[in-house]
């Protein structure tokens, strides 16, 4: 009878082999082996496991939370910087908190590290969640205001104020919060000022669009580095002066992956596509590794001009260099497959996809609705649906978007009124304009024209010339002269009717062999200087 031999292995072959890890799988098999001998809790390897897990470009931060949940008490002390470090970087910031609380109940001291990442994860949370509220600080912006200030004066107890590194965290951490006079007194508070002080200013002043301080604290630094030069063109795009932005690109003496981002990233704002594109080649050339964002943004521009084969080049890039498609990242390919016509490589990837952000689930329903695919794109959203309930992406107000066209494309009428409620009384979404746009185009295309207009006329929101229009031309397909002058007016209280509208409601008066109409119409549009313009098409070579 054959008996098998278990291999046991010392704490320090075990961190040999951690030490070679190069991927998830790698780290849990090495996992799987640190138990089976015996050396779970040995605090060595339990940090060395935790902090590749943690911070490693292929690691999981849920997995690393698991690691530090089960880890002992002895142990604890020596996981807390490595897990804040490791929130501070994730786009779920804000974990780092319970753990810096759990420190102070357990009266574990903060390192040199400890404060640093920790103002870094409360800067980051201010941010999103001021991203999350649009204009004016968020109630948990301003909860963190007050966490800061609570941080800030245990700093000042423990005596790292004196710490460059803390002090610059600490004016970003009032900066991204609002507290720009709190940030400031900071930075006018050191004696030695670094250029990351200056920098870290210059990024605060930009961030609440104080234009003029911005620019004279850039002038009067004694000293500037890439960074410094970063800020300014980050000020000018944002500012949407481009031109300004490239001049200031044009004189660095140095540039680095976010200078060109920040500069592709600027002309793909102003619509400047093809720029973007060549600006990415000279990139390229220049020997500067793509990061994440330019992936991002040149997958945009792609998207933008239809420039399938460039997009399809940065995917192979995606591959062939170890980055993992998911995310934001994942979000721009799929984004970019779906507009450039391409919906059976959108849904590949879509499907390989493990965690799916809400955008992603949005241009999968919208690249299907508006290609036509009603049925698969409604199927979708009832996919979506039932995984929101295990924690899965809640779907928003571009999600049922993308539903509304999928019904109106497919005139799908009670699909689409049943929607439409359901959005405004189940997810409490207020419909915008474009939501609204969709019903009144679905009920133009099932012959509901004067529904459409009843809609149109009661919306709480000022209807555009885009729904006057669509009620003109369904009042065309359906012979309704009466609604069409009423539209007709309605779009000439918007200003001139452009010459198309003039000619439709022309087009409908002939149709019902109302002449004097006819003639009545196209005399006003020659008095007005109405005239049809040739038609054009033009394709933008790269």
């Amino acid at each position: 009878m054959a008996v098998m031999k278990t291999v046991s292995y010392t704490a320090d072959q075990v961190a040999v082999l951690l030490g070679k890890c190069g991927g998830m799988s790698h780290l849990l098999q090495a996992h799987a082996l640190l138990l089976k001998s015996g050396l779970a809790r040995c605090p060595r390897l339990q940090f060395k496991l935790l902090t590749l897990a943690a911070l490693r470009s292929w690691g999981s931060l849920h997995h690393a939370r698991s690691l530090f949940d089960a880890a002992p008490s002895p142990a604890i002390p020596h996981l807390c910087d490595p897990m804040i470090r490791a929130y501070s970087r994730s786009i779920a910031p804000l974990g780092a908190v319970p753990v810096y609380n759990l420190m102070c109940r357990s009266r574990i001291p903060p390192s040199a590290f400890t404060f640093p990442f920790l103002l870094k994860a409360c800067a980051r949370a201010a941010s999103q969640a001021g991203d999350a509220e649009g204009a004016g600080l968020s109630s948990l912006a301003l909860a963190l205001a007050r966490k800061g200030s609570e941080i800030h004066c245990r700093i000042l107890r423990l005596g790292f104020q004196s710490d460059a590194l803390v002090r610059n965290s600490l004016m970003s951490m009032y900066s991204h919060c609002g507290h720009i006079h709190d940030a400031r007194n900071l930075f006018d508070e050191t004696s030695e000022k670094t250029v990351v002080s200056w920098n870290v200013m210059l990024a605060a002043y930009h961030r609440v669009g104080d234009h003029d301080a911005t620019d004279r604290l850039f002038h009067s630094m004694p000293e500037k580095n890439v960074a410094s030069w970063n800020s300014m063109i980050t000020r000018y795009v944002h500012s949407g002066d481009i031109a300004a932005a490239n001049r200031v690109f044009l004189q660095m003496p140095q540039k680095d992956a976010i200078s060109w981002n920040s500069m592709i990233a600027g002309y793909v704002r102003v619509k400047s596509y093809g720029r973007a594109l060549e600006l990415f080649k000279q990139m390229r050339a220049s020997n500067v590794k793509p990061t994440e964002l330019t992936i991002v943004s040149v997958l945009g521009a792609c998207a933008e001009t239809g420039v399938l084969d460039q997009g399809q080049e940065m995917h192979f890039y995606l591959n062939n260099n170890g980055y993992r498609i998911e995310g934001f990242v994942g979000n721009a390919l799929l984004d970019m497959y779906a507009k450039c016509g391409s919906l059976k490589m959108a849904k590949q990837l879509f499907d390989t996809m493990g965690l799916k952000h809400v955008t992603c689930w949005n241009a999968m329903i919208m690249a299907l609705a508006v290609h036509g695919h009603s049925e698969e794109a409604l199927e979708l959203f009832a996919s979506m649906e039932s995984q929101t309930s295990h924690g899965g992406a809640k779907p928003n107000r571009i999600t049922f978007l993308g539903v509304l066209i999928a019904c109106s494309h497919k005139g799908l009428l009670k699909e689409g009124q049943a929607f439409f409620k359901r959005m405004i009384e189940e997810y409490k979404i207020e419909p915008n304009i474009k939501h609204y746009g969709c019903m009144v185009d679905l009920l133009s295309r099932c012959g509901l024209v004067e529904e459409a207009y009843q809609m149109t006329e009661q919306m709480p929101i000022k209807a555009n010339v885009v729904l006057w229009k669509t009620i003109l031309s369904a009042c065309r397909v359906y012979g309704n002269v009466e609604l069409a002058e009423r539209a007709f007016k309605e779009l000439a209280k918007l200003g001139s009717p452009s010459d198309a509208e003039c000619v439709l409601m022309s087009n409908i008066y002939a149709e019902a062999e109302r002449w004097a109409d006819v003639g009545r119409l196209r005399t006003g549009m020659i008095g007005c200087s109405i005239s049809k313009l040739p038609g054009c098409s033009k394709i933008e070579l790269i």
